[in-house]
Protein backbone atom coordinates (compact mmCIF):
# COMPACT_ATOMS: atom_id res chain seq x y z
CA UNK A 1 0.00 0.00 0.00
CA UNK A 2 1.20 3.18 -0.74
CA UNK A 3 -0.12 6.87 -0.27
CA UNK A 4 1.38 10.42 -1.29
CA UNK A 5 2.01 13.55 0.06
CA UNK A 6 1.72 16.78 -2.32
CA UNK A 7 4.30 19.76 -1.13
CA UNK A 8 4.60 23.29 -2.15
CA UNK A 9 6.72 25.90 -1.01
CA UNK A 10 6.55 29.46 -2.50
CA UNK A 11 8.92 32.74 -1.53
CA UNK A 12 5.37 35.53 -2.54
CA UNK A 13 7.70 38.71 -2.44
CA UNK A 14 5.24 40.30 -0.46
CA UNK A 15 6.74 43.18 1.13
CA UNK A 16 4.15 46.27 1.67
CA UNK A 17 4.99 49.74 -0.74
CA UNK A 18 8.13 47.96 -2.07
CA UNK A 19 6.88 44.36 -3.89
CA UNK A 20 5.79 45.46 -7.48
CA UNK A 21 2.19 44.31 -8.80
CA UNK A 22 1.76 42.79 -5.28
CA UNK A 23 -1.89 42.67 -5.37
CA UNK A 24 -2.23 41.31 -8.87
CA UNK A 25 0.55 38.67 -8.22
CA UNK A 26 -1.50 37.48 -4.54
CA UNK A 27 -4.65 36.81 -5.76
CA UNK A 28 -2.88 35.26 -9.01
CA UNK A 29 -0.96 32.97 -6.27
CA UNK A 30 -4.26 33.02 -4.41
CA UNK A 31 -6.35 31.24 -7.41
CA UNK A 32 -3.31 29.30 -8.41
CA UNK A 33 -2.90 27.69 -5.30
CA UNK A 34 -6.92 27.08 -5.05
CA UNK A 35 -7.12 25.33 -8.47
CA UNK A 36 -3.74 22.63 -6.99
CA UNK A 37 -3.65 19.72 -5.69
CA UNK A 38 -1.39 20.17 -3.12
CA UNK A 39 -1.62 18.64 0.47
CA UNK A 40 0.58 21.11 1.87
CA UNK A 41 1.48 24.75 1.09
CA UNK A 42 4.34 26.28 2.78
CA UNK A 43 4.50 30.51 2.13
CA UNK A 44 7.34 32.97 2.74
CA UNK A 45 7.45 36.63 2.79
CA UNK A 46 3.90 37.13 2.90
CA UNK A 47 4.27 39.59 5.25
CA UNK A 48 0.73 41.39 5.11
CA UNK A 49 -2.39 39.76 6.78
CA UNK A 50 -4.33 40.69 4.41
CA UNK A 51 -2.70 38.95 1.43
CA UNK A 52 -2.73 35.58 3.83
CA UNK A 53 -6.23 35.93 4.46
CA UNK A 54 -7.33 36.13 0.62
CA UNK A 55 -4.89 33.16 -0.07
CA UNK A 56 -6.23 31.13 2.77
CA UNK A 57 -10.00 31.93 1.98
CA UNK A 58 -8.89 30.49 -1.69
CA UNK A 59 -7.45 27.36 -0.15
CA UNK A 60 -9.37 26.53 2.68
CA UNK A 61 -12.04 24.77 1.52
CA UNK A 62 -9.46 22.34 0.17
CA UNK A 63 -6.53 23.00 2.95
CA UNK A 64 -8.90 23.47 6.31
CA UNK A 65 -5.69 23.87 8.56
CA UNK A 66 -3.67 27.02 8.45
CA UNK A 67 -1.04 28.85 10.37
CA UNK A 68 0.76 32.05 10.02
CA UNK A 69 3.84 32.64 12.26
CA UNK A 70 4.00 35.96 14.05
CA UNK A 71 7.51 37.59 15.13
CA UNK A 72 9.29 40.44 15.25
CA UNK A 73 8.23 44.10 14.28
CA UNK A 74 6.90 43.47 10.99
CA UNK A 75 6.17 39.67 11.03
CA UNK A 76 7.70 36.51 10.46
CA UNK A 77 6.23 36.55 6.60
CA UNK A 78 5.84 32.62 6.87
CA UNK A 79 2.62 30.89 6.86
CA UNK A 80 1.30 27.28 6.14
CA UNK A 81 -1.71 25.40 4.78
CA UNK A 82 -1.82 21.64 5.19
CA UNK A 83 -5.02 18.91 4.71
CA UNK A 84 -4.40 17.53 7.70
CA UNK A 85 -5.43 18.87 11.36
CA UNK A 86 -2.84 20.27 13.06
CA UNK A 87 -2.30 19.38 16.79
CA UNK A 88 0.64 21.71 17.73
CA UNK A 89 2.50 25.25 16.78
CA UNK A 90 5.89 27.35 17.58
CA UNK A 91 7.90 29.69 16.17
CA UNK A 92 11.79 29.82 16.98
CA UNK A 93 13.40 33.00 16.63
CA UNK A 94 16.49 33.15 14.77
CA UNK A 95 19.48 34.47 17.64
CA UNK A 96 21.16 36.31 14.81
CA UNK A 97 19.37 37.99 11.62
CA UNK A 98 20.71 41.17 10.71
CA UNK A 99 22.48 44.79 12.09
CA UNK A 100 19.85 47.21 13.12
CA UNK A 101 21.39 49.98 10.69
CA UNK A 102 20.55 47.87 7.74
CA UNK A 103 17.65 49.48 6.83
CA UNK A 104 17.85 48.33 3.21
CA UNK A 105 18.13 44.99 3.72
CA UNK A 106 15.40 44.53 6.58
CA UNK A 107 16.30 41.23 8.00
CA UNK A 108 16.36 42.94 11.41
CA UNK A 109 13.09 44.39 11.48
CA UNK A 110 11.38 40.99 10.69
CA UNK A 111 10.76 38.23 12.87
CA UNK A 112 13.55 35.90 10.60
CA UNK A 113 13.22 32.32 12.47
CA UNK A 114 11.62 29.09 11.96
CA UNK A 115 8.12 28.28 11.75
CA UNK A 116 6.52 24.57 13.05
CA UNK A 117 3.43 22.84 13.25
CA UNK A 118 2.79 19.33 13.65
CA UNK A 119 0.01 17.74 11.94
CA UNK A 120 -1.55 14.43 12.82
CA UNK A 121 -0.93 12.20 9.49
CA UNK A 122 -3.29 9.32 9.18
CA UNK A 123 -0.77 6.97 8.02
CA UNK A 124 3.07 8.67 9.52
CA UNK A 125 1.34 9.65 12.91
CA UNK A 126 2.39 12.82 14.24
CA UNK A 127 4.39 14.56 11.31
CA UNK A 128 6.36 18.44 12.32
CA UNK A 129 6.11 20.48 8.78
CA UNK A 130 9.18 23.29 9.35
CA UNK A 131 9.35 27.01 7.27
CA UNK A 132 11.58 29.17 7.36
CA UNK A 133 13.38 31.75 5.53
CA UNK A 134 17.33 32.58 6.18
CA UNK A 135 18.78 35.58 5.98
CA UNK A 136 19.50 37.51 2.82
CA UNK A 137 22.83 39.05 3.17
CA UNK A 138 26.52 37.65 2.50
CA UNK A 139 26.15 36.18 -1.07
CA UNK A 140 27.86 33.20 -2.64
CA UNK A 141 31.55 34.29 -2.85
CA UNK A 142 34.30 36.08 -0.41
CA UNK A 143 34.85 34.44 3.20
CA UNK A 144 32.23 32.46 4.91
CA UNK A 145 32.03 35.41 7.77
CA UNK A 146 30.16 37.79 5.41
CA UNK A 147 27.11 34.80 5.72
CA UNK A 148 27.64 34.55 9.44
CA UNK A 149 23.88 35.17 10.04
CA UNK A 150 23.06 32.67 7.88
CA UNK A 151 25.15 30.33 9.15
CA UNK A 152 23.82 30.54 12.69
CA UNK A 153 20.44 30.33 11.08
CA UNK A 154 21.63 27.60 9.37
CA UNK A 155 22.88 25.54 12.86
CA UNK A 156 19.40 26.75 14.45
CA UNK A 157 17.59 25.38 12.06
CA UNK A 158 19.10 22.63 12.07
CA UNK A 159 19.31 21.75 15.79
CA UNK A 160 15.12 22.02 15.36
CA UNK A 161 14.29 19.93 12.97
CA UNK A 162 16.98 17.52 14.83
CA UNK A 163 15.57 17.66 17.53
CA UNK A 164 12.09 16.69 15.92
CA UNK A 165 13.11 13.46 14.39
CA UNK A 166 14.42 12.57 17.82
CA UNK A 167 11.40 13.01 19.65
CA UNK A 168 10.17 10.17 16.62
CA UNK A 169 8.23 12.21 14.45
CA UNK A 170 8.73 12.61 10.41
CA UNK A 171 9.85 15.98 9.39
CA UNK A 172 9.09 18.29 6.52
CA UNK A 173 11.16 21.23 6.33
CA UNK A 174 10.63 23.54 3.89
CA UNK A 175 11.29 27.24 2.21
CA UNK A 176 13.60 30.05 1.08
CA UNK A 177 17.09 29.41 2.76
CA UNK A 178 18.92 31.88 0.69
CA UNK A 179 21.72 29.25 -0.07
CA UNK A 180 23.01 27.46 -3.15
CA UNK A 181 23.15 23.46 -2.63
CA UNK A 182 26.97 23.62 -2.23
CA UNK A 183 26.97 26.49 0.37
CA UNK A 184 28.14 25.74 4.61
CA UNK A 185 24.93 26.70 5.70
CA UNK A 186 23.19 24.00 3.15
CA UNK A 187 25.74 21.44 4.38
CA UNK A 188 24.99 22.02 7.84
CA UNK A 189 21.29 21.94 7.20
CA UNK A 190 21.60 18.55 5.39
CA UNK A 191 23.95 16.74 7.42
CA UNK A 192 23.71 17.91 10.94
CA UNK A 193 19.74 17.45 10.66
CA UNK A 194 19.75 14.58 8.72
CA UNK A 195 17.41 15.51 6.13
CA UNK A 196 17.39 14.49 2.58
CA UNK A 197 16.68 17.03 -0.43
CA UNK A 198 13.74 16.10 -2.59
CA UNK A 199 14.81 18.02 -5.56
CA UNK A 200 18.71 16.28 -5.11
CA UNK A 201 17.08 12.29 -5.07
CA UNK A 202 14.66 12.77 -7.82
CA UNK A 203 17.77 14.28 -10.03
CA UNK A 204 20.12 12.44 -9.01
CA UNK A 205 20.71 11.12 -12.71
CA UNK A 206 21.35 14.57 -13.73
CA UNK A 207 25.63 15.39 -14.13
CA UNK A 208 26.64 18.92 -13.66
CA UNK A 209 26.57 20.83 -16.42
CA UNK A 210 29.72 21.04 -18.83
CA UNK A 211 28.62 24.17 -21.01
CA UNK A 212 26.61 27.25 -21.20
CA UNK A 213 22.90 26.69 -20.09
CA UNK A 214 20.12 27.89 -21.45
CA UNK A 215 17.27 29.18 -18.87
CA UNK A 216 14.77 26.49 -19.05
CA UNK A 217 17.47 23.80 -18.55
CA UNK A 218 18.76 25.53 -15.21
CA UNK A 219 15.23 25.85 -14.06
CA UNK A 220 13.98 21.92 -15.33
CA UNK A 221 17.66 20.40 -14.65
CA UNK A 222 19.39 21.92 -11.94
CA UNK A 223 15.74 23.56 -9.74
CA UNK A 224 16.49 27.57 -10.62
CA UNK A 225 14.68 29.37 -8.68
CA UNK A 226 15.50 32.99 -8.20
CA UNK A 227 17.57 34.78 -10.62
CA UNK A 228 16.53 33.29 -13.95
CA UNK A 229 16.56 35.00 -17.12
CA UNK A 230 12.59 33.82 -17.04
CA UNK A 231 11.74 35.80 -14.28
CA UNK A 232 10.17 39.35 -15.22
CA UNK A 233 12.02 40.65 -11.96
CA UNK A 234 15.19 39.68 -12.49
CA UNK A 235 17.97 42.76 -12.57
CA UNK A 236 18.23 42.86 -16.05
CA UNK A 237 22.13 43.77 -16.13
CA UNK A 238 23.93 40.55 -16.81
CA UNK A 239 24.99 39.39 -13.39
CA UNK A 240 28.48 39.11 -12.41
CA UNK A 241 27.93 36.25 -9.84
CA UNK A 242 29.64 33.09 -11.73
CA UNK A 243 27.19 30.88 -10.04
CA UNK A 244 24.45 32.98 -11.78
CA UNK A 245 25.94 32.68 -14.98
CA UNK A 246 27.07 28.90 -14.78
CA UNK A 247 23.46 28.36 -13.85
CA UNK A 248 21.32 30.89 -15.37
CA UNK A 249 20.75 31.55 -11.38
CA UNK A 250 20.68 29.73 -8.50
CA UNK A 251 18.87 27.39 -6.31
CA UNK A 252 17.81 28.56 -3.07
CA UNK A 253 13.93 26.97 -2.35
CA UNK A 254 13.81 23.72 -1.04
CA UNK A 255 12.03 20.78 0.14
CA UNK A 256 13.54 18.70 2.71
CA UNK A 257 12.02 15.70 4.48
CA UNK A 258 13.57 12.51 6.78
CA UNK A 259 12.29 10.23 8.84
CA UNK A 260 12.15 9.74 12.83
CA UNK A 261 15.13 8.93 14.11
CA UNK A 262 15.69 4.95 15.28
CA UNK A 263 14.75 4.02 18.80
CA UNK A 264 14.10 0.39 18.71
CA UNK A 265 10.87 0.52 18.57
CA UNK A 266 10.33 1.75 14.77
CA UNK A 267 12.15 -0.35 12.55
CA UNK A 268 8.77 -1.01 11.05
CA UNK A 269 7.85 2.52 10.42
CA UNK A 270 6.72 3.62 6.92
CA UNK A 271 9.30 4.44 4.45
CA UNK A 272 9.07 8.48 2.93
CA UNK A 273 10.70 8.59 -0.18
CA UNK A 274 10.40 11.47 -2.84
CA UNK A 275 9.25 10.46 -6.13
CA UNK A 276 9.05 13.50 -8.18
CA UNK A 277 10.13 17.27 -7.54
CA UNK A 278 10.00 20.25 -9.57
CA UNK A 279 10.16 24.06 -9.99
CA UNK A 280 6.55 25.54 -10.37
CA UNK A 281 5.30 28.93 -10.69
CA UNK A 282 7.31 29.52 -14.16
CA UNK A 283 4.87 30.93 -16.25
CA UNK A 284 3.49 34.63 -16.24
CA UNK A 285 0.19 35.50 -14.34
CA UNK A 286 -2.89 35.12 -16.22
CA UNK A 287 -3.72 38.04 -18.36
CA UNK A 288 -0.34 39.75 -17.44
CA UNK A 289 3.34 39.56 -18.20
CA UNK A 290 4.82 39.69 -14.40
CA UNK A 291 5.75 36.46 -12.60
CA UNK A 292 3.96 35.35 -9.54
CA UNK A 293 7.07 36.48 -7.56
CA UNK A 294 10.50 37.30 -7.79
CA UNK A 295 11.67 33.62 -7.14
CA UNK A 296 9.76 30.63 -8.09
CA UNK A 297 7.99 28.03 -6.39
CA UNK A 298 9.32 24.04 -5.44
CA UNK A 299 6.92 21.43 -5.37
CA UNK A 300 7.62 17.10 -4.64
CA UNK A 301 5.74 14.41 -4.17
CA UNK A 302 6.68 12.61 -1.10
CA UNK A 303 5.93 8.48 -1.17
CA UNK A 304 4.60 6.89 2.23
CA UNK A 305 5.43 2.83 1.28
CA UNK A 306 3.56 1.49 4.36
CA UNK A 307 5.52 -2.18 3.53
CA UNK A 308 9.40 -0.89 3.69
CA UNK A 309 11.10 -3.23 6.00
CA UNK A 310 13.87 -2.36 7.81
CA UNK A 311 15.63 0.86 9.54
CA UNK A 312 13.63 4.09 8.22
CA UNK A 313 16.93 6.33 8.69
CA UNK A 314 18.89 4.58 5.72
CA UNK A 315 21.49 7.33 5.19
CA UNK A 316 22.13 5.70 1.61
CA UNK A 317 18.98 7.05 0.25
CA UNK A 318 20.19 10.36 1.41
CA UNK A 319 22.16 12.08 -1.75
CA UNK A 320 24.17 15.01 -1.29
CA UNK A 321 23.10 18.15 -2.54
CA UNK A 322 26.65 18.94 -3.62
CA UNK A 323 26.76 15.12 -5.66
CA UNK A 324 24.33 17.06 -8.61
CA UNK A 325 25.91 20.04 -8.78
CA UNK A 326 30.28 19.73 -8.69
CA UNK A 327 30.26 15.83 -8.22
CA UNK A 328 32.36 16.79 -4.41
CA UNK A 329 30.26 14.96 -1.33
CA UNK A 330 30.32 17.30 1.43
CA UNK A 331 29.93 16.31 5.23
CA UNK A 332 29.21 18.15 8.23
CA UNK A 333 32.85 16.76 8.95
CA UNK A 334 35.63 17.97 11.47
CA UNK A 335 36.66 20.56 8.56
CA UNK A 336 33.55 22.20 8.12
CA UNK A 337 33.11 23.11 11.69
CA UNK A 338 36.49 24.36 11.95
CA UNK A 339 35.60 26.36 9.02
CA UNK A 340 32.44 27.53 10.69
CA UNK A 341 34.26 28.43 13.85
CA UNK A 342 37.04 30.32 11.90
CA UNK A 343 34.14 32.36 10.29
CA UNK A 344 32.73 33.16 14.00
CA UNK A 345 35.78 33.95 15.47
CA UNK A 346 36.37 36.25 12.82
CA UNK A 347 32.60 37.85 12.82
CA UNK A 348 33.40 37.60 16.44
CA UNK A 349 36.57 40.57 16.14
CA UNK A 350 34.81 42.03 13.60
CA UNK A 351 32.10 43.10 15.97
CA UNK A 352 34.31 43.89 19.05
CA UNK A 353 36.03 46.28 16.51
CA UNK A 354 32.79 47.95 15.13
CA UNK A 355 30.99 48.47 19.04
CA UNK A 356 34.79 50.40 19.87
CA UNK A 357 34.33 52.81 16.69
CA UNK A 358 30.60 52.82 17.13
CA UNK A 359 31.20 53.89 20.86
CA UNK A 360 34.19 56.59 19.61
CA UNK A 361 31.09 58.19 17.28
CA UNK A 362 28.76 57.88 20.57
CA UNK A 363 31.30 59.93 22.45
CA UNK A 364 32.45 62.31 19.55
CA UNK A 365 28.46 63.05 19.04
CA UNK A 366 27.89 63.84 22.53
CA UNK A 367 31.01 66.36 22.94
CA UNK A 368 29.83 68.11 19.73
CA UNK A 369 26.36 68.18 21.51
CA UNK A 370 27.81 69.85 24.59
CA UNK A 371 29.54 72.38 22.29
CA UNK A 372 27.01 73.35 19.92
CA UNK A 373 24.32 74.27 23.31
CA UNK A 374 27.28 76.14 24.53
CA UNK A 375 28.26 77.53 21.09
CA UNK A 376 24.11 78.63 20.79
CA UNK A 377 24.28 81.28 23.38
CA UNK A 378 27.00 83.16 21.48
CA UNK A 379 24.64 82.90 18.77
CA UNK A 380 23.32 86.27 17.36
CA UNK A 381 22.73 85.92 13.58
CA UNK A 382 19.07 84.79 13.26
CA UNK A 383 18.83 82.18 10.47
CA UNK A 384 21.89 80.00 12.01
CA UNK A 385 19.08 78.99 14.95
CA UNK A 386 17.55 76.68 12.63
CA UNK A 387 20.73 75.27 11.33
CA UNK A 388 21.79 74.65 15.15
CA UNK A 389 18.23 72.92 15.57
CA UNK A 390 18.74 70.04 13.29
CA UNK A 391 22.59 69.55 13.72
CA UNK A 392 21.29 69.09 17.56
CA UNK A 393 18.48 66.58 15.79
CA UNK A 394 21.18 64.89 14.23
CA UNK A 395 24.08 64.28 16.24
CA UNK A 396 20.90 63.13 19.10
CA UNK A 397 19.93 60.07 16.25
CA UNK A 398 23.68 59.86 15.91
CA UNK A 399 24.54 59.45 19.55
CA UNK A 400 21.50 57.01 20.42
CA UNK A 401 22.44 54.87 17.07
CA UNK A 402 25.58 54.62 17.76
CA UNK A 403 25.21 53.69 21.73
CA UNK A 404 22.35 50.93 20.97
CA UNK A 405 24.54 49.04 18.27
CA UNK A 406 27.88 49.57 19.74
CA UNK A 407 26.70 48.56 23.01
CA UNK A 408 23.07 46.97 23.72
CA UNK A 409 23.41 44.73 20.17
CA UNK A 410 27.17 44.24 19.91
CA UNK A 411 26.67 42.64 23.39
CA UNK A 412 23.55 40.49 22.27
CA UNK A 413 25.62 39.84 18.75
CA UNK A 414 28.71 38.66 20.37
CA UNK A 415 27.06 36.33 23.26
CA UNK A 416 24.36 35.05 20.33
CA UNK A 417 28.09 34.20 18.27
CA UNK A 418 29.62 32.91 21.78
CA UNK A 419 26.94 30.60 22.84
CA UNK A 420 27.04 28.78 18.70
CA UNK A 421 30.99 28.64 19.05
CA UNK A 422 30.77 26.64 22.38
CA UNK A 423 28.20 24.69 20.52
CA UNK A 424 30.43 23.98 17.88
CA UNK A 425 33.15 22.83 20.15
CA UNK A 426 31.10 20.21 22.20
CA UNK A 427 29.81 18.94 19.00
CA UNK A 428 33.36 18.42 17.48
CA UNK A 429 34.93 16.57 20.23
CA UNK A 430 31.82 14.46 19.56
CA UNK A 431 33.17 13.89 17.08
CA UNK A 432 36.80 13.41 17.61
CA UNK A 433 35.49 10.72 19.91
CA UNK A 434 33.73 9.03 17.14
CA UNK A 435 30.38 9.16 18.91
CA UNK A 436 28.16 11.62 16.42
CA UNK A 437 24.61 9.28 17.62
CA UNK A 438 25.10 10.21 20.98
CA UNK A 439 25.11 14.35 20.68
Amino acid sequence: MAEQIRVVTLNCWGLKYVSKDRHERVAAIASALARSDYDIIALQEIWVEADYSEIRDRVVPRLPYTKLFHSGALGAGLGILTKWPIIATSMTPYSLVGEPTDAFGGDWFVGKGVGSVTIKHPVLGPVQLFVTHFCANGGESGPEYNRTYRLVNAWEFAKVTRQAAEMGRYVIAMGDFNSIPTSLPMNVVLNHAGLIDSWATSHAHIPPPSGMLSPIEGVLNYGITADSPLNSYRDSEPSGDPIVRKYQGKRLDYILFRHPSPNGSNDHLPRLTCRDSQVVFTDSIPGNSCSYSDHFGVEATLVIDTQAEGKQDDLTSLKDTSAVWFNSPSELSSNAITEMMSAFNTSYRMSQDRSRKELIIFGTSILALIGLIIGSAWVVVPWLNPVFVLLVIYLSWQATTKLYEGFIFGNWERKALQNVIEELELYKQVLASQAPHDW
